[in-house]
Formats: C-alpha cells, structure tokens, sequence
C-alpha cells in the first residue's frame, strides 16, 4: 500500500515540476508588464530611439513600457496588447532566446523582415528591383546615417510608404524571400544606393532633387 502511495506521490510531483517548467518556457517567450532585465533594456531602446518612449533605460517593463509598446504596435498593424511576443520582438528587431544577432534579430527573423519590407515596396517589380530594395536597406545599416539594424531601419518613422500603409504586414511571396537572401548574401544591383523612390508618384522636393544612379522597373536608385 504504502509503495502504491510513494509511486502516486513521484508522479504527483513530476506533473508539478514538469508544469513548472512549461510554463517558465511560456513565460520567456514573452515580454510584459513586470518582466525585468537585459531584454527588457533592448525593448526600452528600441522604442525610444523612435520616439515612442520616454522612460529611463531601467530594464523594468512598467506602466510607461507597456504604453510604449502599444503604440508601436498600433503604428505597426500588431495586435496592441503591451506584450512583446514573437511578432512584436521581430518587428523590434531583438531576439526573446537571449540577445541580438545578425544586426539586432536572428538571421531567420532578419530575412523574414526584409522579405516583407520588399514584398510590400516592390510588388510587381523585376526581380533585380526586388534585390535592389532590399539591398537599399542593408546599405542604409552600415550608414552612420540611419539605425544600425534591419528593423531599425525599416520601422524609422516615415522611411517606407509599406510601413506607413501597413503593407508590410502582408505575407511575402517565395520571390521576395529569395530576394531578400540574395541581398543579405552580398548582391547590390545599386552599388551602394541608400535612396530609391518612383518618379511617377514621389512628391518630395528632397528626394527628386537626389542624382539618380540608376533605373529598375519604376524606381529611380540614388
């Protein structure tokens, strides 16, 4: 009787450890009101490089964190729920596993990005026009003139008329995704450009004013 009590109590236990463990897992996939530490930090820089908070870089996810994150999601098409999670922390460009890579996300999450961003720029383009919108991002990273990662620059307020119209958040085709890799694999049909605009639509005075470098499909490079 008493090894059939011992043998319930071990696996009475084993559920409780293996529930604790679960949702420790569950937990470190996200990002919220009381989360602390570096993750945390990179969350609060982000947002205040981009003007959405104005807080201390504490690495305490507070009320002022939460109110942050809400309106970048707003400003983003994601669901404005003060939780960074998986699509906020890509959107972010930070990576919830622990730490920056590859220019502020991992490869994966940086190329999916990319692939989005040149999705909703350049549908309908040749494929060289593709590579050479994604190639514009890259070069804008290594500028000292813009944010020093991949959704740093893309997510800059007024930067990308798909950001803006929320076309990013479209799912992009297999042509955009390959374009992408192609880019971050070294191919710059711009040779350094960190403009690109369309002649038929562009109004800004600045941006016309730009020497164009070079023509693909219905964007001028410069």
């Amino acid at each position: 009787m008493r090894k059939k009590y011992r043998k319930a109590a071990l696996i009475l236990a084993l559920v409780f450890a293996f529930s604790a463990l679960a949702f420790a897992f569950a937990r470190a996939e996200t990002l919220r009101r009381g989360s602390r530490g570096e993750l945390v930090k990179q969350v609060q820089t982000k947002l205040k490089s981009w003007g959405y908070y104005s807080g201390a870089i504490d690495g305490i996810f507070g009320s002022g964190t939460e109110s942050a994150v809400k309106a970048f999601q707003r400003k983003n098409g994601l669901t404005a729920d003060g939780i960074v999670g998986r699509r906020t922390a890509e959107a972010l460009g930070i990576s919830l596993e622990g730490g920056k890579s590859g220019g502020g996300a991992s490869n994966s999450g940086n190329l999916y990005l990319l692939a989005r961003l040149v999705h909703g720029e350049a549908r309908g383009e040749p494929y060289r026009g593709k590579v050479a919108v994604a190639a514009v991002v890259l070069n804008r990273v290594k500028s000292a003139s813009f944010p020093n990662t991949i959704a740093g620059v893309i997510y800059q307020s007024g930067a990308f008329d798909a950001v803006s119209d929320g076309q990013i958040n479209l799912q992009p085709d297999s042509e955009s995704i390959n374009a992408a890799r192609d880019a971050m694999n070294g191919w710059d049909p711009t040779n350094g450009c960190l403009y690109y605009y369309n002649p038929k639509t562009a109004t800004s005075r600045w941006m016309l004013s730009r020497t164009v470098l070079l023509r693909i499909g219905d964007h001028a490079f410069c």
